[in-house]
């Protein structure tokens, strides 16, 4: 059989949203309805419906019994890769591949795009495409994200391979959480976020000063300036 041809010239990706998560559709599925959901959105919500037996779709409430069997929709799943690709393509580089103080990902090969997300268990950073599998796998979810950071590795404890996110006054170092019930127990240490905050607020303050002792100085010169015109212009009389 030939292989189906389609065009997406005239479609939306509004049309090819999944109801449940609210995002393109991932490893779409059709049920017996006739509405279409990500193959994890679908299953999660049949799985909390396991106990009554009767399962319902999450858009127009039909009910089924037992539960269908679902197989992947391969001509939507096709459309929305299509989809998917010319987004890609006509979106602005600034807004998809990595540029001058973006983290770029770890998986990409080649031009490497922005990275959205850093996993503190894998030690390395994903764009939104490379990131899909930490929240479709069951072997990803103790892995934890958080906002995507430039050299992961200096981040993290070398002797607890935990994110440093905690910062001793005490020893003027950052340390991970576990280093407060060790080496430094007993110190006074806030969230490294709260210390960066008060170091730019001081940083701040002092380039304030800083600008008011430059116009000081300015404005005697000034003035020192006028009183050597007055005493050149008395001279001449």
């Amino acid at each position: 059989m030939a292989e189906a041809s389609v065009s997406v010239d005239q479609l939306s990706v509004d049309h090819f949203i999944c109801p449940v998560c609210l995002d393109l559709l991932k490893d779409p599925l059709a049920i017996p309805c006739g509405h279409s959901f990500c193959k994890v959105c679908i299953n999660c919500f049949w799985d909390e419906e396991d106990q009554k037996k009767v399962y319902s779709c999450p858009q127009c409430r039909e009910t089924f019994t037992p539960r269908p069997v679902l197989r992947r929709n391969n001509m939507l799943a096709e459309v929305v890769k299509k989809l998917k690709e010319t987004e890609l393509q006509a979106a602005s580089p600034a807004h998809c591949y990595a540029g001058p103080g973006d983290v770029e990902c770890d998986s990409c090969i080649g031009r490497k795009r922005k990275a959205l997300k850093s996993c503190l268990v894998c030690l390395a950073s994903y764009c939104e495409d490379h990131l899909q599998p930490h929240y479709q796998s069951q072997a990803f979810k103790k892995h934890e994200l958080v906002e995507a950071c430039a050299e992961l590795q200096e981040k993290i404890c070398s002797e607890h391979d935990k994110l440093m996110e905690i910062y001793c006054r005490t020893d003027q170092s950052f340390i991970c959480f576990l280093c407060t019930m060790d080496k430094h127990k007993g110190h006074e240490t806030v969230a490294a976020k709260t210390e960066r905050t008060k170091k730019q607020n001081e940083l701040k303050e002092e380039q304030m000063k800083s600008q008011q002792r430059i116009q000081e100085k300015q404005k005697k010169v000034q003035e020192l300036k006028q009183t050597v015109d007055t005493i050149k212009l008395q001279q001449f009389r």
